[in-house]
């Protein structure tokens, strides 16, 4: 009886209704503060119509029992702790359902308990947070994985360092081997090589160490590389090398090559690499970097650039279940092949909604630790420059074409104010180009330094800021070098302004730029504290509601995938990431405690760090 009286009432139902752009997080207690005043009174991101659907299903669901007929039992039960739903009509429950990949009922512990069977694993959370699945919102997911095959040089503290680090790998390689590392960051030595150019090192060291083997070393940001005499000579780059379009071969004052290559510059050597032709490297990539991703709470991850090639074997991976996260790509290719391959390509949602190319990615600009971040104004501590621009406006505006042909999103990379500007110049002129109302959501990459005049754009148009918390605790300490007082208290990293504007943000970390760790992100994003136990500018400080939502349904909302994942809705796909503490509730110098300690996806433990209790 109970199917027919179901199928009659859904019609009448009214079903979820999302509004073209999510309200930045208010407080809902009328005081007007913008910030948390107490747990009854927020109000969550996204706005929605009321939504019978979900709790009448629970409930029919569950009643089976009490007419006489068992229900189903589930396949998941996690109950015990606190449960942050992100569900507008359920803020927080006290146990979740899943059956397959999908979440089938939320509620009391009592009424999930109905569906609790022989064979339903059942997690108790013990105090446990539990909230949904944590989103990478920009990631360079194969690049994690390939950085964990390479020199680590994170924790370099100086260019010495660096160098022993080279020398012992050459003593080590065949000859005519590639060393290959990333992660070092000149900002960031406790001293500054000598000789140098802006604090950069010459290739001597590395060149004297190694001089059979070829040296590439990224810098951390990924763009900008140290390279040793071999690799210069194997690219043939000289004195009298010309520098690429959108890249810089850094010279001495005296006209010579020192071995650091800025943006493009730095594939004149990446041309001559060994190539992975068996894609057994890849392969592995994939392996390694999908385990980081689920020991730290990463149920989905947007990766910010694949070529169509990558594209190609992780859909196979996926049309045979053999990802274990989610992922949302955007493919990086240039006009002309996306021109040629884009007609009749899709993929959307491969292999039970594990593989989606999303969008295109785009490259304005460089990054600000190696100067290449473009700006309206020079550098403070390099007055001859305002970086680099890398894809020129006609070439974006060309791209923002094949995007909107295609129904594709435009994912620009944007960290200096006149790259920020420019790109919203275009997106400004393709939206007006396009019929309303035409859902684009179209994204910046990273938003890093505006202009204060460009701030309330972002909302006006449209567009999405994928932002990385966490670069602004890591780079605090050098911005101002960078780009002043007034340009750093006024425009960079401004999640605060942006909110309050009505902008939408999506959270990441850039991986491996930084840590994929999501709680040092998270704090990073509530308190903006730097290494020093400083605060940069901690008035853009998110709530720690603003600062979840941007991780889950912000950043699903900015993939359109706020239909499936970002919160824990019935129908939605059980995506939830579990914390040993409350980093809602703990205060602010006991975050960085917490830890990871289960990562569900679909329904199915995919990470457990330890036993909480389980039967």
């Amino acid at each position: 009886m109970v199917l027919p009286v179901l199928g009659a009432l859904l019609p009448t139902l009214t079903p979820p209704r999302t509004l073209p752009l999510p309200l930045p997080l208010r407080c809902g207690n009328g005081n007007g503060c913008g910030r948390e005043c107490g747990r009854s009174g927020l109000q969550y991101g996204v706005m929605k119509t009321p939504n019978l659907i979900a709790p009448v299903i629970t409930a029919i669901v569950i009643g089976l029992a009490a007419c006489g007929g068992a229900p189903e039992p589930a396949d998941l039960v996690i109950t015990g702790g606190r449960i942050v739903t992100l569900d507008p009509e359920r803020p927080e429950v006290e146990a979740v359902a899943a059956r397959g990949q999908k979440i089938v009922a939320t509620g009391s512990a009592a009424e999930i308990a109905k569906l609790i069977g022989d064979t339903t694993e059942v997690i108790e959370l013990e105090g446990a947070l539990a909230v949904p699945g944590f989103i990478e919102g920009h990631g360079h997911f194969t690049g994690l994985g390939q950085s964990r095959m390479i020199l680590d040089l994170t924790r370099a503290e100086s260019f010495e360092d660096i160098v022993a680090l080279v020398a012992a790998a050459a003593a080590a390689a065949e000859p005519g081997a590639w060393i290959l590392g990333r992660g070092w960051h000149q900002e960031k030595w406790s001293s500054t090589p000598e000789p140098n150019v802006s604090g950069l090192p010459y290739h001597h060291a590395l060149s004297e160490v190694s001089p059979a083997n070829p040296v590439f070393l990224t810098h951390a940001s990924g763009h900008a590389a140290l390279v040793n005499a071999a690799a210069l000579e194997l690219a043939g780059i000289g004195d009298d090398t010309p520098n690429p379009a959108g890249g810089e071969i850094v010279r001495s004052a005296d006209g010579h090559a020192i071995g650091v290559l800025r943006e493009t510059a730095e594939d004149l050597v990446g041309v001559h690499m060994e190539s992975d032709s068996d894609g057994t490297l890849l392969r592995r990539a994939i392996d390694l970097a999908s385990r980081e991703c689920l020991a730290n709470g990463i149920t989905s991850f947007q990766d910010a650039g694949s070529d169509f090639a990558l594209v190609e074997l992780l859909k196979t991976m996926a049309e045979n279940g053999e990802l274990s996260l989610r992922l949302w790509v955007m493919l990086s290719e240039d006009n002309e092949s996306l021109a040629a391959r884009l007609p009749g390509y899709r993929v959307h949602r491969i292999g039970g909604d594990y593989l989606t190319v999303g969008g295109i990615k785009r490259l304005i600009d460089g990054a600000l630790g190696s100067h290449g971040a473009w700006l309206l104004e020079p550098y403070t501590d390099l007055p001859g420059s305002v970086g680099l621009n890398i894809v020129t406006p006609d070439e974006l505006r060309e791209s923002a074409r094949l995007a909107l042909e295609h129904h594709l999103q435009l994912c620009s990379h944007a960290i200096g104010d006149r790259a920020n500007r420019t790109t919203l110049d275009v997106y400004e002129e393709a939206y007006a180009s396009v019929p309303r109302p035409r859902d684009l959501r179209w994204r910046i990459e990273h938003a890093q330094h505006l202009d204060p005049e460009d701030i309330p754009r972002f909302a006006e148009i449209g567009v999405v800021a994928a932002m990385q918390p966490v670069h602004c605790t890591s780079d605090g300490p050098w911005v101002p070098v960078r780009l002043g007082e007034e340009r750093s208290r006024t425009g960079a990293y401004v999640w605060r302004d942006l909110l309050d504007s009505g902008a939408v943000i999506a959270s990441g970390t850039d991986v491996p730029v930084e840590s994929v760790d999501p709680i040092r992100s998270f704090h990073a994003a509530v308190t903006r504290l730097m290494a020093d136990g400083t605060a940069f500018y901690p008035e853009q400080a998110m709530t720690r509601m603003e600062a979840l939502h941007a991780r889950t349904l912000g950043a699903a909302y900015a993939a359109f995938e706020e239909d499936i994942k970002g919160s824990l809705e019935v129908g939605k796909l059980a995506d939830v990431t579990v914390f040993s503490r409350d980093i809602l509730a703990l205060p602010a110098e006991e975050i960085l405690g917490a830890e990871v300690v289960y990562t569900i996806v679909g329904g199915e433990v995919r990470y457990r760090a330890r036993e909480i209790t389980e039967r």
